[in-house]
């Protein structure tokens, strides 16, 4: 089988992890922590970092240290994985679902700033939502399939309004925004996913980036229980959401072939392009004049044809050996976010039934994309495009 996404390991990973074991230090105390928190900071254009132990632990830490309270609303798009809202239901409040632009898949900047214009009042206590009643404090800003969003605009209306940005770049470590890095765009905190199937993996865990130093040692402090003293005293309600030195490892052998990987990624991305998108029936994944995507997910977008179709196509392909996967289902159609709040949904309605995701490992090799792309096509021309 050629599976959709699979770590590429072929780097210093078992030397580093030897290491881990001959000094015993496996846990979250160990010198590769701090190694793997330079290394993406650097990486991402921020001065500090701190690793934690997943994406989604990252993301509601972010939220906390941004000052989001149990009953606030905070605007994210539909359009993404469930841990971007499950992260602001863990840190008490409730997604604001907005819908994507047409162009990159992401936040709307536009459907962000008439959603805010018509539905919110400015207050002594903050931004109210009109019809609930509840604070809204926060954006989540998507980088969809490490897909930057567009930046500029949707820092302005935040700004405007007050609002916190916390960026989901899960899949974005080593994408750019008209040339800046993801932590270079504005947003108070960026968060970065090592998920088995990411680019550069740990084999699990997350990280926050940012410029604000007092900002980022607040992260620190609520992400290692709160802790004040070696005498066990703790001043706040924190989390063990601490990286162990074990994934650490694992994660500095994956960030000294970040380049390598990215560009490896791009380049899939850009056969298929070239070999199956004819910008009619079958269409690329986005690519707008303002980012350089990390394409994480290399594949089509096939708007003609029927869920069926998909659901079709994705079987043959596994019949002929190959991970064909759907996209993600939207926020709005999920069941625990069935009452969000939320815009209209033109864009992301539009989009997520006809998403075809195909083999883009960065180990891939050109005779098994090959492969991959001659079944597709045969597939589409069964399909009739």
């Amino acid at each position: 089988m050629i599976l959709l996404a699979v770590p590429n390991l072929a780097g210093r990973e078992g030397e580093y992890l030897q290491q881990c074991i001959t000094t015993t230090f496996v846990s979250t105390v160990g010198e590769f922590v701090g190694r793997f928190e330079s290394l993406v900071a650097e990486a991402s254009g921020a001065p500090f970092c701190v690793a934690t132990s997943a994406g989604t632990t990252a993301l509601h830490a972010g939220l906390v240290a941004l000052g989001v309270r149990p009953g606030d609303l905070v605007i994210c798009p539909s359009l993404t994985f469930i841990a971007s809202a499950n992260a602001i239901s863990h840190a008490g409040a409730t997604p604001w679902l907005m819908d994507v632009n047409r162009e990159s898949w992401t936040l709307d900047p536009d459907a962000m700033a008439d959603s805010l214009e018509r539905n919110t009042r400015r207050t002594p206590d903050g931004l109210i939502h009109l019809a609930s009643g509840r604070r809204v404090s926060a954006v989540v800003a998507v980088f969809t399939l490490g897909c930057p969003v567009d930046m500029d605009p949707v820092m302005e209306i935040a700004r405007s309004y007050g609002l916190k940005v916390l960026v989901d770049g899960a899949a974005g470590l080593g994408a750019n925004y008209k040339g800046r890095a993801p932590a270079e765009t504005g947003a108070d905190l960026v968060m970065f996913s090592f998920n088995g199937n990411k680019t550069v993996t740990a084999g699990g865990g997350g990280a926050l980036v940012g410029h604000d130093e007092t900002l980022m040692k607040l992260v620190r402090h609520l992400t290692t229980t709160a802790r004040t003293s070696p005498d066990y005293d703790h001043d706040m309600v924190g989390f063990n959401y601490r990286m162990t030195n074990l994934q650490a490892a694992v994660g500095c052998a994956q960030m000294e072939n970040l380049d390598m990987f990215v560009a490896a990624k791009r380049r899939i991305a850009a056969r298929y392009d070239a070999a199956l998108a004819d910008g009619n029936s079958v269409h690329r994944f986005p690519d707008p004049d303002w980012a350089d995507s990390a394409c994480w997910f290399s594949g089509i977008y096939a708007p003609f044809l029927t869920a069926e179709q998909h659901a079709d196509i994705r079987a043959r392909l596994r019949e002929n050996n190959i991970d064909a996967r759907p996209f993600w289902k939207p926020m709005h159609l999920q069941k625990p976010y069935a009452d969000a709040p939320r815009s209209s949904m033109d864009v992301t309605d539009a989009i997520w039934p006809h998403v075809l995701t195909l083999p883009c490992s960065t180990a891939l090799t050109e005779d098994e994309q090959e492969y991959v792309i001659d079944c597709v096509k045969k597939e589409l021309a069964r399909a009739g495009l």
